[in-house]
């Protein structure tokens, strides 16, 4: 099959592969004493000092960095800028009520508008588009999702304004996805280039008067004090941005799950391809699908498409480069190949994958204690990138002890217990994918219902 391997594989990302691998800022020269340590030089990290250094110019803030800033999944994901948030609807209101989870509802579709303001602010050219989000149904099974999902929104206070079905005649007019049968169209999104999204923040940062040190590895965050093999830095405010990282500190192994996601890139399509494409509007695109993908139209004219692949790595270990495995890549290119099938003989240009941060309730937290000085923000389930602002301006009014419309956030101080310890771990997670998948099989051979197998996967997940 043409395309079924990839170019290059790993080398953190296509993204990064495009706009070139920054060179490494100095690390911690040894022990240092500032007022807040961000560890983790990723979006959450670079937000919360972007908007604490904003509030407070005084603040001596330093972010402390293993690799380079963006190294993670902000510099890897799959450039979805978007009002999606990850938990549970029913979960967030059981606790604080509908009218908390309408807040917090609107709260995301306003940080799509303030990520973008920033950039244009700052000048970080992160290739912002505001496109919108297309999720297609592709089978009769995906289809009625589609509408209960509809339904519940209506529920939930989002109007046609928010999110508006569109039949497959609406669809095949934006772009030609096969066997589409229908989709939701939601405005709250926009299109980015996450590398140059990152990198500028990051550049941003710096020039504020924030100190970002890289090539250092924090390996214990105690109260006062963030624990690195080059230093200690002592501070009384302590923050842990970590997301899919966070198994790496001492005592946090099982806290978020570091679930892995894959992504392929076509190399650049001739505008003979695009006039069949379509896809004039570059909104970008998901499915119905249980191990569903996520796509985008690249701003220099490609095709990126990411899903799963396995999903989890044996006690929660993470890759160092991106690079990602055969079979992944193959799955992948499938994919594409079936949504496109005018893609089957364009090559594909890279390949690579990422971790993002799963608590065991699969809900997002941000978290602080001003007793301890210690505070975390994650656990985007892989809605990150717009997400980590929003915890990064939450994080800022709770350090600075400030009570606001964000500090009432349903979110704040969710506690999740830990994931099971291995082989548990493992196996489940291999499970859960496995039933996802053969439930998918099913659907797409005519099964009109969401298969029984599906239900299942949910209910040991625990989602």
């Amino acid at each position: 099959m043409t395309g079924s391997t990839a170019r290059r594989n790993g080398e953190v990302s296509h993204w990064y592969a495009a706009s070139g691998i920054p060179s490494r800022r100095p690390p911690l020269p040894g022990h240092r004493t500032v007022d807040v340590c961000i560890t983790g030089g990723g979006l959450t990290g670079l937000w919360t000092a972007y908007y604490l250094k904003r509030a407070k110019p005084e603040l001596d803030i330093v972010v402390v960095e293993r690799e380079f800033a963006g190294f993670g999944a902000s510099g890897r994901n799959g450039g979805w800028l978007t009002s999606g948030f990850a938990a549970p609807r029913r979960r967030l209101a059981a606790t604080h009520g509908r009218d908390a989870v309408v807040a917090l509802q609107r709260a995301m579709q306003k940080t799509v508008d303030e990520v973008i303001a920033v950039c244009d602010a700052e000048s970080i050219d992160a290739k912002a588009l505001r496109c919108g989000i297309l999720h297609v149904a592709r089978s009769e099974a995906q289809l009625a999702r589609m509408h209960t999902q509809i339904a519940d929104d209506r529920r939930w206070g989002l109007t046609e304004d928010d999110i508006r079905e569109l039949t497959g005649k609406e669809v095949a007019a934006r772009l030609q996805v096969e066997g589409a049968l229908g989709a939701t169209f939601n405005p709250h999104g926009a299109r980015v280039q996450p590398a140059d999204l990152v990198r500028g923040l990051a550049d941003c940062v710096e020039r504020a008067g924030v100190t970002i040190y890289e090539q250092t590895e924090v390996t214990e965050v105690v109260p006062g004090r963030a624990i690195t093999r080059r230093g200690i830095v002592s501070a009384p405010i302590q923050l842990t941005c970590l997301e899919g990282f966070t198994a790496s500190l001492r005592g946090h192994r099982r806290d978020w799950l570091p679930l892995n996601s894959a992504m392929v890139v076509t190399e650049p399509l001739p505008d003979t391809i695009w006039d069949q494409i379509g896809w004039e509007g570059c909104e970008l695109l998901g499915d119905r699908a249980h191990a569903y993908i996520y796509a985008q139209r690249t701003s220099d004219g490609r095709v990126a498409l990411g899903g799963r692949g396995v999903p989890y790595r044996y006690g929660s270990r993470t890759d160092s480069e991106g690079r990602t495995q055969r079979r992944t890549v193959r799955q992948l290119t499938s994919v594409l190949h079936e949504m496109f099938p005018v893609l089957k003989n364009v090559p594909i240009d890279h390949a690579w994958c990422g971790v993002l941060g799963v608590p065991r309730n699969w809900t997002p937290t941000v978290h602080f204690e001003s007793a301890t000085g210690l505070g975390i923000a994650g656990g985007y389930v892989g809605n990150g990138v717009a997400t980590a602002n929003l915890a990064g301006r939450t994080l800022r009014d709770l350090v600075l002890g400030e009570t606001t419309d964000l500090t009432a956030l349903p979110w704040i101080n969710q506690h999740a217990r830990a994931w099971e310890p291995e082989p548990l771990r493992y196996l489940g997670a291999g499970l859960v994918y496995a039933l996802y998948r053969e439930a998918d099989r099913r659907e797409s051979r005519g099964l009109r219902r969401t298969s029984a197998l599906a239900k299942a996967a949910t209910w040991v997940s625990g989602r």
